[in-house]
């Protein structure tokens, strides 16, 4: 069995409040859950048990249960299938953080400013460890180290959120790292967001903290039974760490000459930031390595780093030359004309500098990254491709769907947007990985949070994201800013509100509960969703008093290249998401039994389409609006009062653009999902720009900011604002999911626990197969089809526990329960599907 508590893996200090704990059987004939039983351990001694009960739920399972701070709880479960067996899982545990009250170390820093500074404190022991643990902080960013060895291999703690609502501490399991007598604990600090050139704060400001900070407190138990615990404070030191600078955007200098040198005082220190608060984050990690494809020489004479994908990270190397020697490496996205290029990077430097001591060392960044393919190398000797290795980052999320056809441009389509998934999941969803932005924009996250959770176990990364964006609008009535954390919040007036963007406060927590499937998820964000409609329906003018982005990057405007919102009506966006949204939070409601609220809700989303048809339909039920993007919201969001009527405009909208989609932000991810499978798949195979398979056919190994980002000579459109690593059009991957492969999650069982799978096999001839694996919350549900000789052959796997409505190309509808099936239906029956409506809550 696979456990999990809160959605994570074996987690050691987060903030789990009261424990969800959820699993998945496999390897087992049952077909059904009859009962299940949770025992949950302290110190080998059974502290809780459920006793048998049929009313367990694998998705999420919340013992009456008070947890005690610094304490590790080890858990299994045990099932009973209907077939007679009973399988009982291997034991998993979760460990508490330490008790706010807890907290007796001091924030210290260096005794002068303006210094990257190593902290420095001393640890002895009288006594043999038998359990240590170390919980730390540190502003902008901190590495700890323990005799001279890294606590863990986790990146940019204390990760990114809203310094000035809370700050996460980490928990170290040091164990392992500590000796009978004297132990040197070292903290490495460096910019961030809370200090350093983030966002509008320019290298000589901050956006949370003037100066670089720590605080560290050990709690270590001796094999004699003892405890002794250490603390922060002005007993510590620091030393230089040979960090010359550090910064997100522009990278680092590192001077090995440097690293040493007399250790000075600290002073104690107050920082002008929120509590301390247990871990929600994932840890971001090194999640993979990859060879450099090609060492190339430019036509300008330059020595580059081709590593065959556009990733996020650094390349590591051996650094060797003779003291002083600077080894530099500079970072680019694209060539141009065969040179390296980075104007598109606008301000961000993105470089890394290492200053030789004379010795052959391993050099890399600690306290940035970059978003690139290509890497400049300047001051090196006869470079070899095997002496550098690319580094992939990104938040430490278990993959959980595939997707494979014969098409191979259709693979690498999800492939790309698979990598700019990774590319961009750094404890927040960033747009972009490599410019100077690196935000956690709210737009973006919404419209691609259904592919992230089919592409990803998301549920632990957005739950910590969506804690910041309540942060957030506590502090601004409710209103959702346009990036969280709000990194740009050090000015006068919050910004925030725009339509699509703010909707995520809704959307993502529904999403998740419909792929997750435990109620905890809707239990912590109802508040956040209520508050969103409230400030929504409170505005007098919230089209025309907010600014919006609206149908961003899309192709439809006249005014366009430098109009960048699309042509689609902003007050009829504002209607169709003040609807959409209010829908939502009433299921949502109904679902935590607050029908009051549910009531609510409800009536405020009747108002609100009632008014939309008024001002938006005609009599007859046409759309005064006469936008792709206008016409698929629509139908997805169940606004048409004749959604036949509106399909077949939105079918002339695309004849008469070419067959050529313009939609944006806001219109792409429910395009293809709106259409019938000949249209959708029509507009999937394009090749030519504006296309998804045009970046393909351009050598796209991620997502773009543009449909038309890259020329088709090669050259990059104007630099202002172009990003080749930005996921949002990435969310035809969700429709692949769905439509293609045909597993849906449906709001009657989340978290899989049910689904409706309707395969829609291609009826163009152009796709022979497909095959879809997807490890959901419930288990792993396979589909697969391919055409042969007018049939197609549909196989299905439905997991354990788990029912599935299968709705096949000719018509027919099988209900299944756990197993697997083969089913046949002719091929032309393929043409005849029609669109599969969800009304936007699925």
């Amino acid at each position: 069995m696979n456990l999990r508590t809160n959605g994570i893996n074996c987690p050691l200090g987060f903030d789990l409040g009261r424990p969800s704990l959820s699993w998945t059987v496999e390897d087992t004939a049952a077909r059904r859950q009859l009962s299940a039983r949770v025992e949950i351990a302290r110190e080998g001694t059974i502290i809780y048990d459920s006793g048998e009960r049929a009313d367990i739920s694998s998705l999420g399972f919340r013992p009456e249960l008070g947890l005690s701070p610094r304490t590790r709880y080890d858990w299994r479960v045990s099932v009973a299938g209907d077939n007679g067996e009973r399988g009982v899982s291997e034991w998993s545990f979760f460990e508490t953080a330490l008790g706010e009250e807890e907290w007796t170390a001091q924030w210290i820093c260096p005794d002068i400013d303006d210094v990257l500074p190593v902290m420095c404190g001393t640890l002895t022991l009288d006594g043999e460890p038998e359990r240590a643990r170390i919980y730390a902080s540190g502003l902008g960013l901190y590495r700890l180290a323990v005799n001279g060895a890294p606590a863990s291999d986790e990146l940019f703690a204390p990760d990114l959120n809203g310094y000035d609502s809370w700050v996460q501490y980490q928990t170290y399991d040091v164990t392992a790292l500590l000796k009978k007598g004297e132990n040197r604990i070292e903290i490495w600090l460096g910019n961030g967001i809370a200090k350093g050139r983030f966002a509008r704060a320019k290298a000589d400001e901050y956006n949370y903290c003037p100066v670089y900070t720590c605080i560290c407190q050990a709690h270590v138990a001796l094999k004699n039974g003892e405890e002794r615990v250490f603390r922060s404070g002005e007993d510590w030191r620091w030393r230089p760490s040979g960090l010359k600078e550090s910064s997100i955007y522009d990278g680092e200098i590192f001077d090995a000459n440097e690293t040493g040198g007399e250790e000075r005082g600290v002073r104690t220190y107050t920082p002008p930031v929120g509590p301390l608060k247990a871990r929600l984050s994932p840890p971001v990690k090194i999640k993979q390595r990859l060879a450099p494809a090609a060492l190339i020489t430019t036509p300008a004479g330059e020595t580059v780093l081709d590593m065959g994908q556009n990733m996020t990270g650094w390349v590591s190397f051996r650094a060797k030359g003779p003291k002083g020697r600077r080894l530099s490496l500079y970072y680019g996205e694209i060539l141009q004309d065969g040179c390296f290029y980075r104007d598109n990077l606008r301000s961000a430097k993105a470089e890394y500098h290492y200053i030789s001591d004379g010795t052959e060392a391993a050099a890399e960044p600690m306290f940035t990254y970059y978003g690139f393919r290509y890497v400049k190398l300047e001051g090196f000797d006869d470079p070899r491709r095997e002496d550098f290795s690319g580094c992939v980052i990104y938040s430490d999320l278990e993959r959980t769907g595939y997707i494979e056809t014969s098409d191979e441009r259709i693979n690498r389509l999800f492939e790309n947007a698979l990598w700019s998934q990774k590319s961009n999941f750094l404890d927040v969803p960033t747009d972009c990985p490599q410019r100077d932005e690196r935000l956690g924009w709210t737009g973006d996250a919404q419209v691609f949070s259904g592919t992230a959770c089919f592409n990803m176990d998301c549920r632990a990364f957005f739950v910590k994201y969506l804690a910041d964006m309540w942060y957030e609008q506590r502090k601004n009535g409710g209103r959702v800013p346009h990036v969280v954390p709000d990194a740009k919040g050090r000015r006068s007036q919050p910004e925030g509100g725009a339509v699509a963007w703010a909707d995520a406060a809704v959307i993502i927590p529904w999403n998740l509960y419909l792929h997750y499937g435990d109620i905890s998820i809707l239990e912590r964000q109802a508040d956040a969703m209520a508050a969103w409609v409230d400030w929504v329906s409170d505005q007098k003018d919230w089209a025309g008093d907010t600014l919006h982005f609206g149908d961003w990057v899309a192709l439809d405007n006249p005014r366009r290249p430098q109009a960048r919102v699309g042509a689609t009506d902003i007050g009829y966006l504002c209607a169709a998401y003040h609807y959409h949204t209010a829908r939502i939070t009433s299921e949502a409601m109904e679902r935590l039994g607050r029908k009051g609220d549910a009531e609510k809700y409800a009536l405020i989303a009747e108002k609100t389409l009632a008014g939309l048809r008024r001002e938006y339909f005609t009599p007859s039920g046409r759309l005064a609006v006469n936008t792709q993007t206008a016409l698929v919201l629509a139908l997805y969001m169940g606004l048409s009062p004749d959604p036949e009527k509106t399909l077949g405009e939105l079918k002339e909208r695309l004849w008469r653009d070419g067959d050529h989609l313009t939609t944006g932000f806001i219109g792409t991810p429910w395009l293809c999902m709106t259409l019938p499978p000949r249209e959708a798949y029509e507009l999937l195979l394009r090749e030519d720009c504006p296309s998804w398979l045009y970046q393909v056919r351009m050598g796209a190994t991620t997502i773009w900011e543009r449909w038309d980002s890259v020329m088709p000579d090669g050259h990059i459109t104007p630099t202002q604002m172009n990003s080749l690593n930005h996921y949002a059009y990435g969310s035809i991957v969700e429709w692949m999911y769905r439509r293609m492969c045909g597993i849906n999650p449906v709001e009657d069982a989340p978290g899989f626990a049910g689904a409706l799978i309707a395969p829609q096999p291609d009826p163009t001839g152009t796709i022979k197969w497909a095959r879809c694996e997807l490890d959901t919350a419930a288990g792993k549900y396979k589909s697969a089809w391919r055409s042969e000789e007018g049939r197609v052959v549909i196989e299905l796997s439905v997991p354990f526990n788990c029912k599935a409505e299968l709705h096949l190309p000719d018509g027919r509808v099988e209900r299944l329960e756990a197993g697997e099936y083969k089913f046949e239906t002719a091929a032309a029956e393929c043409d005849k599907r029609e669109v599969i409506r969800n009304h936007g809550l699925l």
